[in-house]
């Protein structure tokens, strides 16, 4: 099998288009393009294919078509959570504490900066060594004028998948609203909202094959959460703007084929992830595995290795047509270290020498060869 152009890395950061998205979309994008709202057919045929999609989202997430609203991302649905629980709570005269974790996504922790700005009280759960958060850590910081948590179902750059389901109970027995983000989890682990315990969970296509700028927000029946944007009725009047169709019926294609191919595609993921844990060790016996847990996404692995630079190995690596990254694809570019390692323990020069690797869709098993060769002509030199 010829070598192909690039062996692509960073499935945590983005993925590309599953061919059932494009194909689902093409029709929605130049001939069923009309407005949902309007009356004529186009319209109806429109406002049709979100209501299917709709439903598509709601059997995977084992909850009730009218429970999801459609957004532009994951950004979008973390800000409008994070956000409308201080607004709400501001107009009722009610609490103002919210609780999250020291290695959120940006998307939540700089809401929580913005609304921190406006008088709420954040706490910031610390982790263990293992990128882990404590079901203890979360009962002492619960208080009478908390009136959210939001924690994240698994890291972005080390996979580890969270304790949710007992924060959640614990939340739940408070009647405290939870809130989880989980962007990198939706069509790549079994998840049902019932049986996580969960109010809210913010979910984003492009990370499982479905076009950019599509994503959801699940808002549990019963949970107050008014809305973000002010405009039209759109989604039962809670998120004005006219409808993405199309980005709305790739992504519900792109779920769909996610769910038929995940074991599939996890198993390869694994496969590929422990060759390569093996051969790499082999390079760089120092080698420190960041998140080191039986509970992490199949597809990540985030290693340190000491003595080379991040950022030269990347460029390397690119060089070579192995595309990879140095954690969170929304902080590249930044001069500090990565916020996860350093609350996991990691030293500044240790986050400087840290690779995120994410295998995903657009790998096959041959993949292996190209990643083994490149990395021993750069370790190896």
């Amino acid at each position: 099998m010829q070598p192909k152009d690039f062996v692509y890395l960073d499935h945590a950061a983005t993925t590309p288009l599953r061919q059932a998205a494009i194909a689902a979309m093409r029709p929605y994008e130049d001939t069923i393009f009309g407005n949902p709202s309007a009356l004529y057919r186009g319209g109806i045929l429109s406002k049709r294919a979100v209501r299917l999609a709709r439903e598509e989202f709601a059997s995977a997430l084992g909850c009730l078509p009218e429970e999801i609203y459609f957004t532009s991302g994951g950004t979008e649905s973390d800000n409008w959570v994070i956000k409308g629980f201080a607004r709400d709570s501001r107009l009722r005269q009610g609490g103002r504490h919210i609780i999250t974790g020291v290695m959120e996504h940006h998307a939540i922790l700089h809401s929580c900066k913005s609304v921190a700005e406006e008088g709420f009280n954040i706490t910031y759960l610390p982790c263990d060594e293992n990128g882990c958060y404590r079901v203890n850590d979360l009962a002492a910081a619960l208080r009478p004028d908390t009136i959210l948590v939001s924690l994240m179902l698994a890291n972005n750059e080390t996979g580890v998948i969270q304790p949710i389901r007992e924060m959640a109970a614990l939340c739940r027995t408070r009647n405290i609203p939870f809130h989880t983000d989980a962007v990198q989890c939706v069509g790549h682990i079994p998840i049902d909202v019932d049986n996580l315990g969960i109010d809210l969970l913010s979910l984003s296509g492009h990370k499982f094959g479905g076009p950019k700028g599509s994503g959801a927000l699940y808002i549990r029946k019963g949970t107050e959460l008014s809305p973000f944007m002010d405009g039209g009725e759109q989604e039962r009047m809670r998120r004005a703007g006219t409808e993405n169709v199309a980005g709305i019926v790739g992504m519900g294609a792109a779920l769909a084929a996610s769910l038929r191919d995940m074991e599939k595609e996890n198993q390869l993921c694994r496969e590929l992830k422990g060759q390569t844990i093996h051969w790499l060790r082999k390079l760089c016996p120092d080698m420190i595995i960041n998140g080191r847990s039986e509970q992490t996404l199949s597809g990540h692995l985030n290693v340190t290795l000491p003595g080379h630079s991040a950022e030269t190995l990347i460029l390397q690596l690119d060089q070579q047509g192995i595309y990879v990254s140095a954690g969170s694809a929304c902080a590249s570019g930044s001069p500090e270290p990565s916020h996860v390692l350093t609350a996991m323990g990691r030293s500044f020069q240790e986050a400087q020498c840290t690779l995120r690797l994410t295998f995903g869709m657009q790998n096959q098993s041959s993949d292996i060869n190209q990643i083994k060769y490149a990395f021993e002509n750069i370790l190896g030199a």
